[in-house]
């Protein structure tokens, strides 16, 4: 698919204009020069050609309108317009600057076949605005070089060789300078060089043009590379009129959920991350995605994540005229057995799953979190915080255990130790009183010392000073856990203190 005038029909779009409704072109400085770099219909049928100079095209049609070349924007609408055509097949690639290639293998009949999908294509994007040209063939070459050089037609299977006969070598996607040396040799046609032995022309032309070439007949396969990851399972509903309420939609997306959850069941798994593709009326795509802590086929819990997501989007998720188009994907999945509720796990495990996969969807994943043991026995790094959709098993092998026996510690803990002045009745014994935030506490009673070596290869300067924890309660009532760094006379000659946390 080619977007032929996609620079000039995004400034005429934006316009509320037409194509046809008066010469336009972009200038964009090419060689220190401003140079005329797409046109119009209207100003092409003025004579104009992309690469004339502004300075001469004004002093041709004084009233020439133009605007400067931005092809960071039509990279943009390109993109957009693919995203808009993942209703007619997943298989979309970007064809910079400004084509689309398409895979409707097996997706055409749903369309009414290949010509009619080509025709309702053309429709809409017309209606949006768009000059655009498509052509279907076995190859990706092959329709390239119709597409833009031949008449845009479906080309029917095993016809390439005839169709790309007449067809300039240009139309090969090759570089300008190797089309320049090709016309010079009186070579100007395919038909010219497609029975010619393929060592010489590789030896005076490239082994690119010869690539090119096998990969318009078919001799040399050229895969698409999708734009969007192409999911696991799908299921689609399409309306003849659009749908705008959010019970409608949030109505569809359960029915695909329970299309997906069949599908998902007959395989044994269950899906990790979906994604709901809304379609608009006037060509664009909302894509919405939630994750689940486990594997979920169950369409009224696939429903309810959705409404919190919804929820959370507000008006970002704007239905315009409506979707005509809705697809549920399973964009991850994993295996999910069989379950015997009450006697393999607890009942409520499940409905707890659920709650964190709905304060995820409404929140964000990463602003739900729980914390995961680690295997250090430094307090401040002994947990870390994943996100609590986050599969456990990922952790295990980092995970420590608690000892039931061991010290307690405190349910508050600081990020960071706050520095703290204390007077200790022997240097390595416990604090009889401290100052904290310029309060001064009396010690009644105090448990300790817990010694913990710090570990020397997380001490960038190689100083990895012991620790002397101590749980200690003011005369005011104040518990708190607070240690002595170094060990006096051994590893430093003034120790300092410092509050790690507060018991309750």
């Amino acid at each position: 698919m080619w977007l032929r005038r996609l620079a000039t029909d995004r400034i005429l779009r934006g316009r509320g204009a037409t194509p046809a409704d008066a010469p336009l072109a972009i200038v964009g400085e090419i060689k220190n020069a401003h140079r005329l770099t797409a046109l119009n219909d209207a100003a092409a049928a003025l004579g104009l050609n992309a690469g004339t100079a502004l300075a001469d095209a004004r002093a041709m049609y004084p009233g020439l309108a133009v605007e400067a070349a931005d092809p960071a924007a039509d990279r943009f609408l390109l993109g957009a317009v693919a995203d808009w055509c993942d209703r007619y097949t997943p298989l979309v690639g970007l064809d910079p600057p400004d084509g689309i290639v398409l895979d409707v293998t097996g997706c055409a009949h749903l369309f009414g076949g290949e010509t009619d999908l080509c025709r309702d294509l053309l429709r809409r994007l017309a209606a949006q605005g768009f000059c655009c040209r498509i052509a279907v063939a076995d190859t990706v070459g092959c329709a390239w070089a119709v597409a833009r050089y031949g008449t845009p037609a479906v080309v029917p299977s095993g016809g390439i060789r005839e169709i790309l006969l007449p067809l300039p070598l240009a139309a090969l996607r090759i570089a300008p300078d190797i089309a320049a040396l090709l016309a010079e040799t009186g070579l100007r046609q395919i038909a010219n060089v497609i029975g010619l032995p393929r060592a010489p022309l590789a030896a005076r032309f490239g082994a690119e043009f010869v690539r090119r070439l096998d990969q318009a007949l078919g001799r040399e396969d050229e895969p698409i590379t999708p734009r969007l990851p192409v999911p696991a399972y799908m299921a689609e509903r399409r309306f003849a009129d659009p749908i705008a309420l959010e019970a409608d939609v949030l109505g569809t997306i359960e029915r695909l959920g329970d299309q997906l959850g069949r599908l998902l069941k007959a395989r044994g798994e269950g899906a990790r991350r979906l994604q709901a593709a809304l379609f608009r009326a006037d060509g664009k795509v909302h894509r919405i995605e939630v994750g689940t802590g486990e594997p979920v086929r169950d369409a009224a819990r696939i429903r309810r994540l959705f409404a919190e997501r919804l929820t959370a989007i507000g008006d970002a998720c704007d239905p315009g005229f409506g979707f005509d188009v809705i697809r549920l994907s399973a964009l991850v999945t994993e295996r999910l057995d069989p379950v015997q509720t009450g006697l393999a796990r607890d009942d409520g495990e499940a409905e707890l799953s659920h709650l964190v996969d709905r304060l995820g969807a409404r929140f964000g994943e990463r602003r739900v979190q729980r914390l995961i043991p680690q295997n250090t026995h430094i307090p401040e790094l002994a947990a870390a915080a994943v996100p609590a959709q986050a599969k456990a098993a990922r952790f295990e092998s980092y995970a420590v255990e608690q000892d039931s026996l061991g010290p307690t510690r405190p349910i508050r803990l600081f990020e960071r130790p706050e520095a703290i002045e204390a007077i200790a009745a022997v240097p390595d014994g416990p604090p009889v009183r401290f100052r904290w935030r310029r309060v001064l506490h009396e010690v009644t009673a105090a448990e300790g010392p817990e010694r913990i070596a710090m570990e020397w290869w997380r001490d960038e300067k190689g100083n990895a000073l012991t620790r002397d924890y101590f749980r200690v309660e003011s005369r005011e009532g104040v518990r708190v856990w607070l240690y002595r760094e170094g060990l006096y006379g051994r590893e430093v000659e003034h120790p300092r203190w410092f509050l790690h946390g507060l018991f309750a």
